[in-house]
């Protein structure tokens, strides 16, 4: 293994800033929304679609991921990716009108799709060859690359830096670190050629035959598992403020603290995923992250006040974000070689459903019946969760629970 580590030390560097870039960028883009607001007069409801816009096309970004990492592989797909984003943020910056501003969010929207699903097809290849559980590092890199894209955003407006500038400088820093780190990652021969992980085509529950093709049922409570988790982190990002304001009647200040307090201890949860998951296996942490965003969720919908919310909120996020890269983690076991790849961006079409639910149908639930009555949404999605924990594994890290040291992706060829 000492041969081969730094190879894979490299390419963990590399894919944990792909993952923060892309959380940075992300960032920018969506607290620069007010901003773009007043530049062109948009209104609430066309800055709504411009976000539903930018999952739908995401989408079809993540089916493009696949077609090129089929092609060519995962790594010039991920470098794809983040040069698109760096081109269609310059493009954002320079949008002359609100009709460009949409088409270019619409583009960026691609990219980000692209970029998605690459970014987790390398996770998991870096993943196999280090024969143990890390992918939740780089859910943490997402997250804490998207806390600077705001902390950015907020220096560049306390300083007075125009919102073309800011942008720009922002896709900038894509294009150099992108770069700079992506021959780092894992190439065709390193992660697409490399052996499986499961031996033979054959998983603890059974998913995968011989051929390596998978079960479309594994396949969906994977995807369905996500999709939730999603579901129930964007109704958070998109709903929470106005539930204390609208709801609870707090302050604007003191409703922000609910999403700050939840992507905070979301950041804590990732930083130490792994090591719950190495020390318990997939399905128990599993089984109790959804319990613990269960009990929070119940807080935030039992609330009487703004503080109970915000602790419940808090509560929400020590679980909720870890089940994510746990649906990864566990599809990637379920094939090999570019059969992976493929199944990697077909999975995070769910991601996209996921997002389109938690921001539109409990939306409009919030919007007929109040936010209260919203949240039970995301709400019995995390029960649901609960009961998905089965389709995990049960094998700790003492069960050996990825590969045995001969069953390492191979970088040394």
């Amino acid at each position: 293994m000492s041969s081969i580590a730094p190879v894979l030390r490299g390419a963990r560097i590399a894919n944990s800033f792909a993952f923060g870039l892309q959380g940075f960028f992300f960032a920018v883009v969506l607290t620069q929304l007010p901003q773009q607001k007043e530049r062109f007069d948009l209104s609430d409801g066309l800055i709504v679609g411009s976000v539903v816009l930018v999952s739908l096309l995401a989408g079809g970004g993540s089916v493009a991921a696949e077609q090129l990492a089929l092609r060519w592989s995962s790594r010039s797909t991920l470098r794809i990716g983040l040069l698109g984003i760096s081109i269609t943020g310059c493009a954002i910056a320079m949008a002359p009108n609100k009709v460009m501003l949409l088409v270019t969010l619409g583009l960026y929207g691609i990219a980000v799709g692209i970029v998605d699903a690459s970014t987790n097809m390398q996770a998991v290849f870096i993943q196999h060859g280090y024969g143990t559980f890390i992918l939740s590092s780089f859910y943490a890199a997402w997250s804490a690359g998207s806390i600077t894209g705001a902390l950015f955003v907020s220096g560049c407006e306390a300083l007075d830096v125009t919102l073309r500038e800011s942008v720009l400088t922002a896709a900038g820093v894509v294009l150099v670190v992108g770069s700079v780190l992506g021959p780092r990652l894992l190439g065709a021969v390193e992660a697409e050629t490399g052996p499986a992980e499961v031996g033979a085509g054959e998983s603890e529950s059974g998913a995968t035959g011989p051929s390596g093709t998978v079960a479309l049922s594994a396949y969906l409570a994977f995807g369905i598992a996500m999709a939730l988790v999603f579901a129930i982190d964007l109704a958070v990002g998109n709903w929470s403020a106005l539930y204390l304001t609208d709801d609870l009647l707090a302050s604007s200040a003191t409703a922000a603290l609910a999403l700050a307090a939840y992507q905070g201890t979301s950041l804590i949860a990732r930083l130490t995923g792994d090591i719950w998951v190495r020390r318990f296996g997939p399905r128990r942490v599993v089984r109790v992250a959804a319990a613990i965003g269960l009990v929070g969720l119940a807080v935030v919908v039992a609330a009487p006040g703004p503080v109970v919310a915000i602790v419940g909120f808090l509560v929400a996020g020590i679980g909720m974000p870890v089940i994510a890269p746990l649906c990864f983690s566990e599809a990637g076991q379920l094939t090999r070689g570019p059969a992976l790849d493929a199944l990697m961006a077909r999975l995070n079409l769910f991601n996209y459903a996921g997002t389109l639910v938690g921001g539109g149908v409990v939306g409009a639930v919030a919007a007929g019946f109040g936010h209260r009555i919203g949240f039970a949404i995301p709400l019995v999605f995390a029960a649901v969760l609960i009961g998905l924990a089965r389709v995990f594994h049960s094998r700790s890290e003492a069960d050996k629970f990825l590969a045995s040291g001969d069953d390492h992706v191979v970088l040394d060829r």
